[in-house]
């Protein structure tokens, strides 16, 4: 049994949009962090608990990043090959049928 495959390439536009502000948000997130010294805030108990975080966000932040990345470049790149297909196939249906 065949399906049909449909690809909305405007919304894989505006999800790799998406991707790409998200990667930005983390980047401005964690260098919004990067300024924050824990030995400002308090005890030495809740600087030792924030600068345990700092390394375990830096730690995370990256990974996220790196795999949002990734995502990012697939689904963009999918993006441009469908719209190409869709460009190659209306060119083609311009073809046989001019003035269509």
């Amino acid at each position: 049994m065949s399906r049909d495959l449909q690809v909305d390439t405007d919304q894989l536009g505006r999800f790799t949009h998406a991707l790409q502000e998200s990667l930005t948000s983390l980047g401005e997130a964690r260098r919004a962090l990067e300024h924050v010294r824990a030995d400002q805030l308090g005890t030495k108990e809740l600087d030792e608990a924030c600068d345990g975080f700092q390394e375990r966000w830096k730690y995370g932040a990256d990974q996220l990043g790196e795999r949002i990345g990734t995502v990012h470049e697939g689904v963009k790149a999918g993006h441009g090959a469908y719209s190409e297909i869709n460009r190659a196939i209306e060119a083609a249906f311009r073809a046989v049928a001019p003035g269509a």
